[in-house]
């Protein structure tokens, strides 16, 4: 019989860094610094400057295929040095280091049961701390802490109210299925929080639905990018089970204008076609 290997902890990686500079590689040499062991698995560095609403969509997406017990830590942090508290956060079976300023919202928003803690014991610290990087004096530390086997209430005090995100959850309202934009991937698709489901129960009448962000108005749905000529616009139903916004070799987001650089946020209206 092969005896199953003892899985290495898990660190997950999301900021604003990009990968220019060296912040992320001084934060990865914190956390094995601590815990040679730790397997640190880069979510993305390329989150818009300052974005925590992106952020905090990227991470809440990706978050259910990782096993239990993996620690997300998160830095876009624009009130870095300010009154904003660092936290850690037990949420789903899995744990999440980072600001509170709502990027963390969407997984503590979906645990009845989620354990907040500020993290102001300095033990888990570097010894000196940046005013203007606590990803890698503060975070860092912690979370390589808490793959070592440190227990967050150990870390810091009880929260009870964090800071919430203010997030347009899915609704109907007068006959519309109404959301918002989460974020714009690599390939220029625009993600919104609309799930299969939510949009197969409002239209389970059979009726042709009309998607509309800002200026892009379509009518029904394909199976994939390929059911639209080369350059047309369509909506489907992406990989991660969300409502997409696409164009066949193309850039949907090009379609917004200006607003392409930063529809996070936008408002997606689903109705039935007018007859």
């Amino acid at each position: 019989m092969i005896e199953k290997k003892k899985r290495r902890p898990i660190i997950t990686l999301t900021t604003d860094f990009g990968t220019k500079d060296s912040y992320v590689a001084s934060m990865k040499g914190v956390i094995v610094s601590i815990n040679p062991e730790a397997d640190i698995i880069d979510v993305t560095h390329e989150i818009t400057a300052g974005a925590i609403k992106e952020a905090a969509y990227l991470i809440d997406e990706c978050r259910h295929f990782f096993p239990e017990a993996t620690i997300h830590l998160a830095v876009v942090d624009p009130g870095v040095g300010g009154e904003r508290r660092p936290l850690v956060v037990e949420a789903g079976g899995q744990v999440f280091v980072g600001p509170d300023n709502g990027i963390f919202w969407p997984a503590i928003d979906s645990d009845p049961a989620a354990l907040i803690y500020h993290l102001d014991n300095p033990s888990y610290f570097l010894a000196s701390v940046s005013s203007t990087f606590h990803g890698r004096d503060i975070f860092a530390p912690a979370a390589a802490h808490i793959s070592m086997g440190v227990k967050p209430a150990s870390m810091g005090t009880a929260v009870s109210e964090p800071v919430r995100l203010a997030i347009k959850a899915p609704a109907v309202e007068e006959g519309i299925l109404k959301g918002e934009v989460t974020r714009v991937d690599h390939f220029g698709n625009i993600i919104t929080n609309l799930r299969r489901e939510q949009i197969e129960d409002a239209f389970k009448d059979g009726e042709l639905p009309v998607v509309k962000i800002g200026g892009i108005v379509l009518k029904g749905f394909s199976r994939t990018y390929m059911d639209v000529p080369e350059g047309a616009a369509t909506c489907l139903i992406g990989s991660s089970g969300f409502l997409e916004i696409v164009v066949n070799r193309g850039r949907a987001s090009d379609l917004l204008g200006k607003e392409g650089t930063g529809p996070i946020g936008s408002i997606c209206e689903i109705s039935k076609a007018s007859r």
